[in-house]
């Protein structure tokens, strides 16, 4: 067995892509804490990972790093909320909500959901070929894009553009052993949330006092001055609800997909009872989560587990491990959509919750009672999928499938 001190380096190979799992349970065994190599820590246990999520000693702030191995690059831009501390998070996170949630729109995301209905059945109606589909290219990418477009009021016709934006911001945020980071990705991506930013806010600047009903018209005309975003905080927040508005929910659906057909005898027990989907939907955000790893950063010496983090340093929560902890769930590596008490990390915990976890399920939800039907004698063309780059955003990057 390799040394646990390359536990990081060996999870983020781009060769252990399709099936990270084992390299989880080793971490789980050589843990709760293991230092890397490159004088980084790694935690895969669930209850570690729940308490540093929790713990307001712990920060989600790349500006916080003071080893010298793990300086992050100089950034010319704030971070946006979800890389960022209270009191500044609540501060930004309270108003992106505003006109997207409750209490000040509680109404939005339920409104969408016969649109989204409507959108899966055109996108399955549109198949080139009736007999095969790239579950991605076909679906997976395009439900959420069409969505995301129309809550934030972005022309979909650009979305080749930030799709660009949206690998190279990506890859630049990507969990990865500091031996292996690149300035040119980093800059990439940098330069890549700069011209993104800028688009989102001359579409806002169009509507101002001009609304369309959409978020973009939402934060440009908000009446309360307390309440305004500035131009660099609409940019941050209108670009990270962009990309994590779809980047993660086509990992869930193209996950789903990829695990039910592993599982023929679970796909079929769902396509007999529909009612089980909402929690088909949450097993698979704990079996196959779309997000795998956050890094935090201690904000002073923090004792966890018998181990000291050392303030500063970088420290990596490995949240698909934490699912598939046996101290936490019973039979952590079956499938199982009736499991019960299922407070999974497939949506984080604690202050960084996903924002956008109920949209995420209302798509999860209509896209596989779509498909399910459909699958029934499907076959996977090519298994294991290729996947996406990232280790950080796991999901296959095409999934052929004969219908």
């Amino acid at each position: 067995m390799a040394a646990a001190d390359t536990l990081l380096e060996r999870i983020t190979d781009y060769a252990n892509r399709p099936d990270p799992y084992p390299l989880y349970a080793e971490l789980r065994e050589a843990g709760p804490v293991v230092r890397q190599a490159d004088g980084s820590y790694l935690i895969g246990t669930y209850h570690e990972i729940t308490a540093l999520l929790h713990d307001p000693r712990i920060s989600a702030d790349p500006r916080s790093l003071t080893a010298p191995s793990a300086q992050p690059a100089q950034e010319t831009l704030k971070p946006p909320f979800l890389r960022l501390d209270d009191p500044e998070h609540h501060r930004l996170r309270s108003l992106a909500m505003r006109p997207f949630g409750p209490p000040h729109s509680p109404g939005r995301i339920d409104a969408m959901r016969g649109r989204i209905t409507e959108l899966t059945a055109e996108l399955l109606q549109n198949l080139q070929d009736p007999t095969r589909i790239d579950i991605v290219d076909d679906f997976a990418y395009p439900l959420p894009v069409t969505v995301i477009c129309r809550l934030l009021g972005v022309p979909q016709e650009d979305e080749p553009q930030f799709r660009q934006w949206s690998d190279a911001i990506v890859a630049s945020a990507d969990v990865r052993p500091d031996e292996e980071s690149s300035a040119e990705r980093d800059r990439a991506g940098e330069q890549a949330r700069i011209e993104m930013g800028q688009y989102l806010v001359n579409l806002a600047e169009q509507r101002r006092d001009h609304p369309t009903g959409d978020m973009l018209s939402a934060y440009i005309n908000e009446p309360d001055p307390a309440m305004r975003l500035t131009h660099e905080e609409l940019a941050e927040t209108a670009v990270l609800l962009l990309i994590a508005g779809h980047e993660t929910t086509v990992n869930l659906i193209t996950n789903g997909v990829l695990t039910l057909l592993r599982h023929p005898d679970r796909l079929e027990q769902l396509r007999r009872e529909p009612d089980l989907l909402p929690a088909a939907v949450e097993e698979l955000l704990r079996y196959e989560p779309p997000v795998h790893m956050r890094q935090r950063i201690p904000l002073a010496d923090v004792d966890i587990a018998g181990t000291t983090l050392p303030k500063g340093t970088s420290v990596v929560l490995a949240l698909a491990s934490g699912n598939r902890d046996p101290k936490r769930f019973r039979d952590p590596d079956r499938f199982d959509p009736t499991r019960p008490d299922n407070q999974h990390l497939g949506f984080g915990s604690g202050i960084h919750l996903c924002y956008g976890a109920p949209l995420a399920r209302v798509e999860a939800r209509a896209a596989l009672g779509a498909l399910i039907p459909r699958l029934t004698g499907a076959t996977l063309l090519q298994d294991p999928p290729p996947y996406r780059r990232s280790a950080m955003l796991r999901g296959p990057r095409h999934l052929p499938v004969r219908l």
